[in-house]
């Protein structure tokens, strides 16, 4: 890494084309076709790329011996308690010099941080499991450097509506809605507020006014067994956690998101030894709606989407 007295643009914690050129001793032309790859850090702001200089210094450093940042191993996306219990079990056993870290905060905000560098790995469901290669990788196209990133399925999962104890027993969608329940909403970038709007609009129904937001969706899960509304958008196993009833729309695919020299790391792998364990399994039966057959296979890559 260049000396501090050789660095160009040391006010400002964004460098320009040429001072990141300089900085990493790269020509132009070069940067930008590392940018085009989505290789190295990078937004465009204003028609000018502009490099944050702490990124580039995280990429240096990640591209050093394959990757000196080898114990770190952070997830932000969709919600899952067998993901999450799993993600708990794997951090309490690390070395304590090595972080493991979940934040739960939808599909295309996980998406969005991976992006941007600041996640190393997201888990994604974006609609029903039959089209779920093609979607998935449709959604992957929106986000700059998906070229550089890989998918490994984790499992199917039973996708529906969590309901308070008093709603219950619903036949059908067209049943609850008719009811006129009071709804936990997610936010638009959420997989589950997604499967909902997109079974409301195959079965013709007028999706119904969400005033109630929850940030996860063990939050709205827990929002409905507290009484706060009638019912909310969620799979199976969220509602199994807090023993809701629960209305099932279909079934998806869980999908964990990385940059391809990401699958190779020992964490990634110990991950996903762990999720195929007996404890792991265990807990996806416990908590239903779960097919653990697809885990750790690869999908097609967001460039194969067509």
């Amino acid at each position: 890494m260049p000396a501090a007295d050789d660095q160009p643009g040391e006010a400002s914690p964004y460098l320009t084309a040429r001072e990141a050129a300089a900085y990493l001793h790269l020509n132009e032309k070069t940067l930008y076709a590392m940018i085009q790859e989505g290789g190295i850090p990078a937004t465009k702001v204003t028609g000018k790329w502009l490099f944050p200089r702490a990124l580039l210094d995280d990429w240096l450093l990640e591209s050093t011996h394959g990757g000196v940042l080898a114990d770190r191993l952070l997830i932000a996306g969709s919600d899952d308690p067998w993901l999450a219990h799993s993600i708990a079990r794997l951090a309490q056993r690390a070395d304590d010099g090595t972080l493991i870290a979940y934040g739960p905060c939808g599909t295309r905000k996980g998406l969005a941080l991976l992006a941007q560098r600041r996640a190393n790995a997201c888990p994604i469901h974006w609609g029903d499991a039959q089209h779920a290669t093609r979607r998935h990788a449709l959604l992957l196209r929106e986000y700059t450097g998906s070229s550089g990133w890989v998918m490994v399925q984790l499992a199917l999962r039973e996708q529906g509506v969590m309901l308070s104890r008093e709603t219950a027993p619903v036949a059908t969608l067209a049943d609850l809605l008719a009811r006129q329940p009071k709804i936990i909403q997610r936010g638009s970038g959420a997989g589950s507020q997604h499967f909902f709007v997109q079974a409301c609009t195959v079965a013709g129904l007028e999706l119904p006014a969400l005033t109630q937001s929850a940030a996860t969706e063990r939050e709205a899960a827990f929002m409905v067994a507290s009484g706060t509304g009638d019912c909310a958008p969620g799979t199976r196993a969220a509602a199994g956690e807090f023993g809701l009833p629960f209305l099932s729309l279909g079934t998806e695919a869980l999908d964990l998101v990385m940059p391809r020299t990401l699958y190779f790391r020992a964490l990634l792998q110990q991950l996903l030894a762990e999720l195929a364990g007996a404890e792991s399994t265990d807990l996806a039966a416990r908590l239903g709606g779960y097919d653990l057959a697809p885990l750790g296979k690869l999908r097609a890559a967001a460039t194969e989407a067509g």
